[in-house]
């Protein structure tokens, strides 16, 4: 587990592609359980260790993800992500050319059965809104790396858009309007690249970054140049 930032009421650390932030009903390992054991041997805790997950990364996405070491952080983080005070930069690389940059705005529709979001150009019963931006940081091999800052958390949000107009993420199958691996085998190319937002404590602001492997890692490393 690598550790970005560590004192005593916050610990942000890099997810990797493929694990579970928390328990599911898979029983796999999850990344807070390992975070929990890394505090507890670290610190030579007798009993329980307390860590809140204040927000959450979905399992085939790596980069940045936040614990708060008690419960008045954990409550005043959480009171940051509601009021949507806090910034969060993702790196997703797609196919086909996107524009140098977009605003993109839809109604998404929950299917909880099939674990799918589907977005919509029109309200629809039962949807949300959700605003995304994004930036053209690269194109290569038909391949446009963006740079997301979404404006709202709704679950599967940036995957769903960006396929909805035509910019499906490489590795994504389930949101993918065409065969979107394109020979490269593993995660999705989705990375929580930056996350920004005022300590609970220091009341100063505080921000915690990470990048995908770049070293031989398909596709991140075709835009080494961009990213380093």
């Amino acid at each position: 587990m690598k550790v970005i930032y560590e004192d005593n009421h916050l610990l942000c650390v890099e997810k990797p592609p493929g694990t579970l932030a928390q328990g599911d009903e898979t029983g796999d390992s999850t990344l807070l359980d390992t975070a929990k054991l890394y505090l507890k041997e670290k610190y030579e805790k007798p009993g329980a260790v307390y860590l809140g997950l204040v927000h959450r990364l979905d399992r085939p996405t790596g980069g940045v993800i936040l614990f708060c070491r008690t419960s008045k952080a954990a409550s005043r983080v959480s009171a940051q992500f509601r009021e949507r005070q806090v910034k969060k930069t993702y790196l997703a690389v797609c196919w086909g050319k996107a524009k140098a940059q977009a605003e993109l705005s839809h109604h998404l529709v929950v299917d909880r059965e099939r674990r799918k979001t589907t977005a919509f150009d029109e309200s629809k019963q039962g949807s949300k809104p959700a605003r995304l931006r994004y930036r053209l940081l690269g194109f290569r091999e038909g391949m446009s790396l963006l740079e997301v800052r979404p404006e709202t958390g709704r679950k599967h949000q940036i995957r769903s858009q960006l396929s909805h107009v035509g910019l499906p993420i490489v590795g994504d199958q389930k949101y993918a309007t065409r065969k979107a691996d394109g020979g490269f085998v593993g995660a999705i190319a989705l990375w929580a690249h930056k996350l920004e937002l005022t300590h609970p404590v220091k009341r100063e602001p505080i921000a915690f970054r990470s990048l995908p492997n770049l070293a031989g890692s398909q596709p991140w490393s075709l835009f080494h140049e961009e990213l380093s």
